[in-house]
C-alpha cells in the first residue's frame, strides 16, 4: 500500500529528474556558480555577481559538456545576468509569472562548492526582504527561504512544487543557518527580457526614495491589493517634485498597473516608456492621480 509520504517522495524525485538537466555550472576565473537554461537556443539566466569579473566564461551543461559563454547583459541592481552559449535544443525551465506565498514548498538546485546539481528543499520563509550588498547597494524584494543555499548555488533556480522557477538563488548569510535569498522570478523574467534585447537596463529617473510596505486591511480591501510603495523622500528639482508628489504618499498604481513593490514601478517605467506616467496616489486617506514626466535614462542623475 502506497502511503502519502511515499507518493510525495516519488513526485519530488520526478520533479528533480525533470529539472536538473536545465541547471548549469558557470565558471569565470577562480569563481564558480550556477545558472538555469532560460531558452533552448542558448540563453542562460544567472546572477550578475556570477557572470562578472575577468577571464572567459565556461558553462558546464547537462552531461558534463563544457561550452564557452558570453555575457549578453548584466544588471547589478537586481543581481541578474544573461549568458549566451552556442548550443541548441537545451532543456529550458519556465519562469513562474505569479507571486509566492509564505510557507510554500520550494527546492534549490545548483552547484554548491562544485558539487553539481545538488538539491535542497525548504519553504518560502518570507517575502519582500531587502539585503545590503558589498558595494553599498541594496537588493530589494527578495524571497527568503530555508532551503540550503551555499557558495556556488548562486544563479541556480528556486523551484516550486510544479517545477517552475520561482526565484534565482542569490545569497546566504554566512553567519546564520537556514537563511537564504532568491531574486523573485517575476523580477528576473522582465530584467532578462530587457538584457536580451538591449544588453542593459536603463531606468528613467523619478527622484524619490521609497520602500514597499503592507497596507492596512481596510485600505487593502479598497485598493484591491495588499501592498503599496511609500514615498520616503522627494528630491529637490526632480520630476516627482514637479508633479506634486510628496513624502508619505502611497503609490498604488502606475499606468493602471498595481504597484506593490519598487520592482513593479521600475518594470512599468522600463517596459512602457513614455513622456508621461500616471500614478494613483493615496494621500491622507484620499486617492488622487498625478502625472509625472520621468527623466530619460541618458539624462538621469540617479
Amino acid at each position: 500500500m502506497t502511503t502519502s509520504l511515499q507518493a510525495f517522495s516519488r513526485d519530488l524525485a520526478a520533479l528533480v529528474a525533470r529539472a536538473s538537466p536545465s541547471v548549469v555550472g558557470i565558471e569565470r576565473g577562480r569563481g564558480q556558480g550556477s545558472g538555469v537554461v532560460l531558452a533552448p537556443d542558448g540563453w542562460i539566466l544567472t546572477n550578475s555577481h556570477v557572470a562578472s569579473g575577468g577571464g572567459p566564461i565556461r558553462v558546464r551543461l547537462s552531461g558534463s559538456r563544457v561550452v564557452k559563454g558570453e555575457v549578453q547583459g548584466s544588471d547589478a541592481r537586481t543581481d541578474v545576468a544573461v549568458v549566451r552559449v552556442d548550443a541548441r535544443d537545451l532543456p529550458a525551465l519556465p519562469l513562474a509569472a505569479r507571486r509566492l506565498d509564505v510557507g510554500e514548498l520550494v527546492l534549490a538546485i545548483g552547484n554548491p562548492l562544485g558539487f553539481e546539481r545538488s538539491v535542497t528543499t525548504g519553504v518560502v520563509s518570507a517575502l519582500y526582504r531587502n539585503l545590503p550588498t558589498p558595494g553599498g547597494g541594496m537588493l530589494e524584494g527578495l524571497v527568503q527561504t530555508d532551503a540550503s543555499i551555499n557558495p556556488g548555488n548562486s544563479g541556480g533556480p528556486l523551484l516550486d512544487a510544479a517545477g517552475e522557477v520561482v526565484g534565482l538563488n542569490t545569497a546566504m548569510l554566512p553567519w546564520a543557518r537556514g537563511i537564504g535569498f532568491a531574486v523573485p522570478a517575476t523580477t528576473a523574467s522582465w530584467i532578462a527580457s530587457v538584457l536580451i534585447r538591449d544588453g542593459e537596463v536603463r531606468r528613467p529617473f523619478l527622484g524619490i526614495a521609497a520602500r514597499g510596505e503592507d497596507l492596512e486591511p481596510d485600505v487593502a480591501r479598497d485598493v484591491g491589493h495588499a501592498r503599496a510603495v511609500r514615498v520616503l523622500e522627494v528630491v529637490e528639482g526632480s520630476p516627482a517634485q514637479a508633479a506634486g508628489l510628496r513624502k508619505e504618499d502611497l503609490l498604488l498604481l502606475a499606468a493602471g498597473a498595481p504597484v506593490q513593490t519598487l520592482d513593479d514601478l521600475q518594470r512599468v517605467m522600463v517596459l512602457s516608456p513614455g513622456a508621461e506616467l500616471p500614478l494613483d496616489v493615496l494621500r491622507a486617506g484620499t486617492r488622487r492621480t498625478l502625472v509625472i514626466r520621468p527623466r530619460p535614462p541618458d539624462r538621469a542623475a540617479a
